[in-house]
């Protein structure tokens, strides 16, 4: 395809009209995009009356509702109360005790439960049923947020 005097002049009143470059290559035929925009450079026609595309308008942004999940409620554990003089502090803390941390550690009657402590473990059994959950509970709480 060649650019003949008729197809500049016609390239010409449409860049003038405010057509895109895709829709003068549409109408001129057997030529691309890139080509009209091209042809539009090398002639110097970079101003328009009209832009090529009408300006939208603008719509001020509402504030996005951010939507949270429904959690189903974490199994209560009720803390179980060691018998007195099982409580210890971090200083007479043995292997075989269980570690498990009762109140703040900033005060003053922070303690560990101490009770038996399972071999290998840090928690006696109350303590790792509250610790350690199965990971099929873990998995039917996920399957009911994501059906929910």
């Amino acid at each position: 395809m060649s650019w003949t005097d008729e197809r500049v002049e016609q390239l010409k009143k449409l860049w003038i009209e405010g057509l895109s470059a895709s829709q003068i290559a549409r109408v001129l035929g057997e030529v691309t995009r890139n080509a009209v925009i091209g042809k539009v450079h090398r002639l110097g026609l970079s101003g328009r009356v009209t832009p090529a595309r009408p300006e939208r308008p603008r719509y001020a942004k509402t504030p996005r509702r951010i939507i949270k999940p429904i959690l189903p409620p974490a199994p209560v554990f009720e803390e179980p109360e060691p018998e007195p003089g099982e409580w210890t502090t971090v200083m007479t803390l043995k292997e075989r005790m269980c570690k498990w941390p009762i109140g703040n550690p900033g005060e003053q009657s922070f303690r560990f439960c101490g009770r038996r402590a399972g071999d290998g473990a840090s928690y006696c059994v109350e303590h790792a049923r509250k610790a350690y959950q199965p990971a099929h509970v873990k998995r039917d709480r996920l399957r009911k947020i994501d059906a929910a």
